[in-house]
This record gives structure tokens, sequence and C-alpha cells, in this order.
């Protein structure tokens, strides 16, 4: 394992603002990996709860069905809603101007 890229990866998703979100892909790109599939791992294997993993979706914006009730409910608390389980990602994505 890569702790360096590990503890970028938290620090990126440390970043991200309240009532945004952002994709495992994002969240990779912007610690300088590649693997979204390792930035869910290093959430995955989380300890503290303080990290605001919540705000880490799948690119199609439906969350994990493990993590679902839980994520969605952390993200309508800070405004950000679901409709029919999926958070809206073209317009609380963060950089998500930028994509269109």
């Amino acid at each position: 394992m890569d702790d360096a890229l590990a503890q970028r990866i938290l620090d990126a998703v440390a970043a991200i603002p309240p009532g945004r979100v952002a994709t495992y892909g994002d969240v990779a790109a912007e610690a300088g990996g590649n693997s979204p599939r390792f930035a869910g791992w290093v959430l995955s294997n989380l300890a503290e709860d303080d990290l605001p993993w919540h705000r880490v979706l799948p690119a199609h914006g439906r969350p994990v069905p493990r993590l679902a009730d839980r994520q969605l409910d952390r993200l309508a608390a800070e405004g950000v809603p679901a409709v029919d389980g999926r958070v809206p990602m073209g317009r609380y994505r963060i950089g998500a101007a930028n994509r269109r």
C-alpha cells in the first residue's frame, strides 16, 4: 500500500466543502493517483468518523447500498438532496460547472 497516497486521499476528502460532493475518481485524481478503487479502499478502511467520507460517491451519484441511508441523511443535512436515492452530480459535484 502507498501510505503517502492514502494520506493525500484523506486530505482530498477533508477538503470537500459541505454541500458539495466528489467522485472516487475525483478524489484519486486530486491526490495524484489514478485509481478510484484505491480511493474507495482507503475510505472503506477508515477507522475515524470525523472525515466527511459521506461527500464521496460513485460517479453515477448512487451510494453503495450498505451506506446509502446514512450517507444520504448526512448529505441532506448539508443541503444535498437525493432524487430516488441518487445525488444530482451535475449540480453538487465539485467543479461540475467546469465539466459541462
